[in-house]
């Protein structure tokens, strides 16, 4: 791990699928799913926050600070990653580590390795991929990512012009990717819960 690393989860989302619920929120076991995002996340960066928008007090029980958009209109994940941008940018940390609140088993050395992608590439923003073995192919989880500070300026202009697809964006900066595989049959690291179907599946530590 490399010093200078802000943790962000992003928690702004709407959960349409979920009936409008905090998917973080939600029970595994004994502990939330959020439980378990921030115990693969801690070990990973300098310090955590929570991207959330509405009333924060919900989560007032995890004791982190609670960053809301700094644009209006819930404008996506993007809006959140700007967010923890401009919060890195006041508390002098050098990058931001974004990861979704619904998904709990996403790698322990995803940050490591994402660094080091960046480093080796020199690019300024890093997202995690994996292996569909379904679909035969590689698919980026957009909200996985290691974000340079330096972005700030260019995502807020491209956030008030209308982009709010993080791909498309990142590829316009020149980002670049870091694989996790994973066997055929094996749960996806980055499986998320999406749907009430999905809580059961990850209640069962187990994917479809």
């Amino acid at each position: 791990m490399s010093d200078g690393i802000l943790g962000v989860v992003l928690a702004g989302g709407l959960a349409t699928r979920m009936g409008g619920s905090d998917k973080g929120l939600l029970r595994l076991g004994q502990q939330t799913i959020l439980d378990e995002v921030l115990e693969h996340l801690h070990p990973q960066v300098d310090e955590a926050v929570l991207n959330v928008n509405g009333d924060a007090e919900r989560f007032a029980s995890f004791g982190l600070p609670c960053i809301a958009d700094s644009l209006t209109g819930y404008l996506g994940p993007l809006a959140g990653v700007l967010a923890a941008l401009e919060y890195a940018r006041e508390h002098q940390f050098h990058w931001v580590a974004s990861v979704a609140a619904d998904t709990p088993f996403f790698p322990t050395d995803f940050v490591t390795r994402a660094m080091e992608k960046a480093l080796e590439s020199q690019a300024p923003v890093v997202l995690a991929s994996s292996f569909d073995h379904e679909k035969s192919k590689w698919m980026r989880h957009p909200t996985f990512g290691l974000w340079h500070v330096s972005l700030e300026g260019d995502l807020r202009r491209a956030l008030q012009s209308g982009i709010r697809k993080i791909v498309i964006w990142t590829d316009s900066v020149g980002g670049a990717e870091v694989q996790f595989a994973h066997a055929s049959g094996s749960r996806d690291p980055f499986f998320n819960v999406n749907t009430p179907e999905d809580l059961v599946i990850a209640q069962q530590g187990e994917q479809r």
